[in-house]
């Protein structure tokens, strides 16, 4: 995935246009990162339309960094797909605990998270560069 940089940078710029864009260094960053985990949907002319990082901590927690999915793909069970895939992934490496944050007033993320299990476990207060508030969201696989 580190030949498509270019290409997940445009994405990403589509996907979160508030400010909370990850630079091409910090995409550089998770793609060389020995921890991370990264995962992409493609259309079949070969175009990214999503994508998926994660860290995976030193307590064996895996933390979902970001999700995207480009804004003319939504609807589609895109990022399901690609959390699904993560989770498989995930247990045959034995970790069983997924982290994320999403924003507070993000209400179809949060009802994706939920309908996967994934639980509200804090509030984080001023967690967005605007100064939102994001929720702490876990979900265990065990």
């Amino acid at each position: 995935m580190p030949r498509d940089i270019s290409e997940i940078v445009k994405l990403n710029l589509r996907c979160f246009y508030d400010g909370d864009n990850y630079s091409k260094q910090t995409f550089n960053y998770l793609l060389n990162e020995p921890r991370g985990l990264s995962y992409k949907a493609i259309t079949r002319e070969g175009s990214i339309v999503a994508f998926l990082f994660v860290l995976v901590n030193a307590d064996g927690t895996a933390h979902v960094t970001t999700v995207g999915v480009d804004p003319r793909h939504r609807r589609r069970g895109l990022a399901k797909r690609l959390l699904l895939h993560l989770e498989t992934v995930l247990l045959q490496k034995g970790i069983s605990t997924i982290v994320l944050e999403v924003r507070v007033g993000n209400h179809p993320a949060q009802r994706l998270y939920n309908s996967l299990g994934y639980t509200i476990t804090q509030r984080v207060s001023k967690y967005y560069n605007n100064g939102e508030d994001g929720f702490l969201m876990v979900r265990s696989l065990a």
